[in-house]
């Protein structure tokens, strides 16, 4: 399974470094017993005396052979000593191999040597990650599972985008009960969001003058098949293309989508909604292709100026969805096809890719209540 994910470049691991967490911290343990985080590494002592949910796969720190009999073949034992790792391996345990890198020659001797065990952990002697990119390169092709070792979910998040790809993994090392919870965050949201996305018939296309749109400029780069779901409502929107198409007089803008007027919601991660005036830098936003696959984007900017309106209304299924966008040629709303349409050439009887949903939000999220949106 975690040569698969490997392989396939899907979901990372997180694991917890424990052995420095005396089992007297409650707070911490109960907060790991509760979160996402599955993967624990500890010492023979705390697998002895504490007591872990059914969900929890230990990860056993070794420091003699002895340790072997408190562990059951086929688990992950951990350890910075190659002969006993070797002696595992005979056993029949995975294995992770644990490096503190110092200098050049033991960078270049840790990658040989994590290439022979399931996982490696490597930490640095500084924070530079020029290091983690040499050691991604050589171990690109190799079946051994990288994990960085950091101490904050800001690390975290570095060590995943090094290189675009990435660290396989991170081993979470510290005793701040927010970066816990943030971790365990990040996991709820490491599976693809997807939307149902359905042809929607244009109903009624209709100019209602002026008004303040907003440009949603995001730091990655969008294709054309891509964009971004806006709707007027909360039960559901229109898909709104990136600016990767013709534009007669102007360069192209592949990271902004043009997404309409101000009072819209935007779909974000997490079955999540904003209003388009409440996104600032750093906010999340989905980006979101013809087959409803969706990434996570991080909007750069939000750009609001009066510019023409439209109003475009149709039907998903008897539910009315609508959305307002700049009244200019140069907009896109992708089609049922897959292709993008001109906002201005949209007519009554077209067919666009929509999305549809229950209606009702408190701030973003949805909530169950009796909602009426007009």
């Amino acid at each position: 399974m975690d040569l698969e994910r490997k392989l396939n470049g899907n979901l990372r691991e997180v694991w917890f470094d424990g052995r420095e967490i005396p089992l007297e911290r409650q707070d911490i343990w109960s907060l790991l017993n509760n979160s996402n985080i599955k993967k624990i590494v500890v010492t023979t002592a705390q697998r002895r005396e504490g007591h872990y949910p059914l969900k929890t796969e230990l990860i056993t720190e070794i420091n003699n052979e002895e340790d072997l009999v408190q562990v059951a073949s086929g688990e992950i034992v951990i350890s910075g000593e190659q002969r006993l790792l070797d002696l595992a391996q005979e056993r029949g345990y995975r294995t992770c191999v644990s490096f503190s890198i110092q200098g050049r020659d033991a960078l270049e001797r840790s990658w040989q040597d994590a290439s022979r065990y399931d996982y490696a952990v490597i930490d640095f002697d500084l924070p530079t990650n020029i290091p983690l990119e040499l050691i991604l390169a050589r171990l690109q092709e190799r079946r051994t599972i990288l994990l960085k070792r950091e101490t904050s979910f800001t690390g975290l998040e570095v060590a995943f985008g090094v290189m675009e790809k990435g660290s396989d993994g991170v081993l979470l090392a510290t005793a701040n009960p927010a970066e816990i919870i943030k971790a365990s965050d990040y996991l709820s949201r490491q599976s693809k969001d997807h939307l149902e996305l359905q042809p929607l018939l244009v109903k009624e296309v209709r100019h209602i003058g002026m008004g303040a749109r907003a440009c949603i400029d995001t730091t990655g780069l969008m294709t054309p098949d891509e964009g971004m779901i806006v709707g007027s409502t909360s039960n559901g929107g229109i898909f709104v293309c990136s600016e990767t198409h013709y534009l007669p007089y102007m360069n192209l803008r592949p990271f902004r989508v043009n997404a309409g007027a101000v009072h819209s919601y935007i779909w974000m991660p997490n079955d999540a909604a904003e209003y388009l005036t409440d996104l600032s830098t750093g906010s999340k936003v989905l980006c979101v292709n013809t087959k409803g696959e969706a990434r996570t984007l991080t909007v750069g900017r939000v750009k609001i100026e009066v510019r023409p309106l439209l109003l475009i209304k149709g039907e998903i299924n008897n539910k009315e969805i609508s959305v307002i966008v700049q009244d200019d040629w140069h907009i896109r709303l992708m089609d049922a096809v897959g292709k993008p349409q001109n906002a201005t050439e949209i007519k009554p009887g077209h067919e666009l890719l929509g999305y549809a949903c229950a209606p009702g939000r408190h701030v973003g999220i949805k909530v169950e209540e009796t909602i009426i949106e007009k």
